[in-house]
């Protein structure tokens, strides 16, 4: 029995040993299941319905709701991982946050920091602690306010670090790497607008049909009157960065936003400074049939590869091919991809370096219309996906973000809806 065990638990260490659409679809106990996932809309940075809404709250919401509709004893909760890039003191923030959600002080806490896959990062750390027995059942949040925190540096690196250039390339504002991908690969101004312009169609026709509905978690907070000082309490419902109407003319006209790195990178082709966050349950199968929980999907494994960091946009070109051959597919194998939309440029060479069918690429728009709240959006990333893979009845998905300093991270799912 032991022994059985034992060989179950090296069979999924090592993906590409049995491997293929074959192997990930089929359905063994001992897989890592998803069996929630929700998010909060996202709000705009600074002027939008969570700019005086605190972390430990948007994360505190996540969690009662998730114990709420999950129905599951929180007692059997045993940890609780928080993706969060830019508040130093998210460890604390979680842990508060998920003893005032009911979850008991017998359960664990703990944040995770890579950059734009915190979220993704989150989600791994909780599944290989499930995966090896260390827990049975475990919560990955990915959240961030980027209203009250940002992630720049403030220092310079020691001058011994700075004496390499790669590790000096690691202080470039992100706006630089973007710029850097445009120049280096040749993505033109108006091949970036034209991505963006179709991001925001995408995410409009989504959000009039509905389709976020059921992946979005209202949420009710305060927010206050920066000219009145009035303080009102609101429900958030709608993800607030969706600007209808809008076009490559459109975006054409506004001026670039780092004009001192280059000029095609702007405010209409970015990803947007953006508050919210995600939260999923995982378990493993046998233990999700016994406490009769409805199986989302199955998480495969993640990955993460490096690149240059001055060019770091490009890292989903490096992950996602690792994680395929770990698994043994092709990309044409994968039904639906999320890749985070931190700028056009990266966003454009991605899809067009992996040879990816853009039809299969955000199908509901990315951050460029949505928003990007940084430890978020590998958690957003997958409620999306899900919700999409129901709706459209597509198996095999892949997220997929860029990571500042030069990285790139992709995780492998099968919906189980279908």
């Amino acid at each position: 029995m032991a022994a059985d065990r034992l060989s179950s638990i090296l069979s999924h260490l090592k993906p590409g040993g049995g491997s293929g659409i074959n192997a990930i679809t089929q359905k063994n106990p001992d897989d890592i299941v998803i069996t929630f996932a929700m998010r909060t809309p996202l709000a705009k940075a600074f002027k939008g319905s969570f700019k005086d809404t605190e972390l430990d709250y948007i994360v505190y919401v996540l969690l009662k709701e998730l114990i709420a509709k999950s129905k599951i004893d929180p007692a059997l909760i045993e940890d609780v991982c928080l993706g969060n890039v830019g508040d130093g003191k998210a460890a604390y923030l979680v842990r508060a946050a998920s003893l005032a959600a009911g979850i008991p002080h017998t359960a664990g806490g703990s944040s995770v920091n890579r950059f734009c896959s915190s979220g993704l990062k989150a989600v791994q750390d909780i599944a290989s602690q499930i995966q090896l027995g260390a827990i049975d059942i475990g919560v990955a949040v990915g959240a961030e306010s980027m209203s009250s925190n940002g992630d720049r540096i403030g220092r310079p690196f020691n001058e011994e670090v700075l004496k390499n250039q790669e590790a000096a390339d690691c202080m470039q504002p992100m706006g630089q790497t973007s710029e850097n991908v445009g120049s280096d690969f040749n993505i033109s101004r108006e091949s970036q607008d034209k991505y963006a312009a179709e991001s925001f169609r995408r995410a409009e026709a989504a959000q009039k049909a509905g389709w976020f509905d059921d992946e979005i978690l209202p949420v009710t907070t305060k927010v206050k009157d920066p000219k009145t000082g009035e303080v009102k309490t609101i429900t958030v419902s709608r993800d607030e960065g969706v600007r209808y109407g809008t076009t490559a003319e459109s975006l054409a006209k506004i001026r670039p936003a780092f004009p001192q790195f280059g000029n095609r990178s702007t405010g209409g082709n970015s990803s947007q400074v953006t508050d919210g966050g995600a939260a999923l349950l995982l378990m493993r199968r046998s233990k999700a049939i016994e406490l009769n929980q409805p199986i989302l999907a199955k998480f495969c494994g993640a990955t993460v590869a490096g690149v240059p960091p001055r060019i770091m946009g490009i890292g989903p070109t490096a992950a996602i091919p690792k994680l395929l051959t770990k698994f043994n597919l092709n990309k044409d194998e994968i039904d639906l991809y999320e890749i985070n939309e931190a700028f056009a440029s990266m966003a454009v060479y991605c899809v067009n370096n992996l040879g990816l069918d853009h039809a299969k690429v955000n199908p509901r728009g990315g951050a460029i219309a949505l928003g990007h709240p940084l430890g978020a959006t590998g958690a957003r990333q997958i409620c999306t996906a899900l919700s999409e893979a129901r709706r459209a009845n597509k198996k095999v998905l892949v997220t997929s973000m860029c990571i500042g300093t030069g990285q790139g991270m992709a995780g492998l799912f099968v919906n189980e809806q279908i």
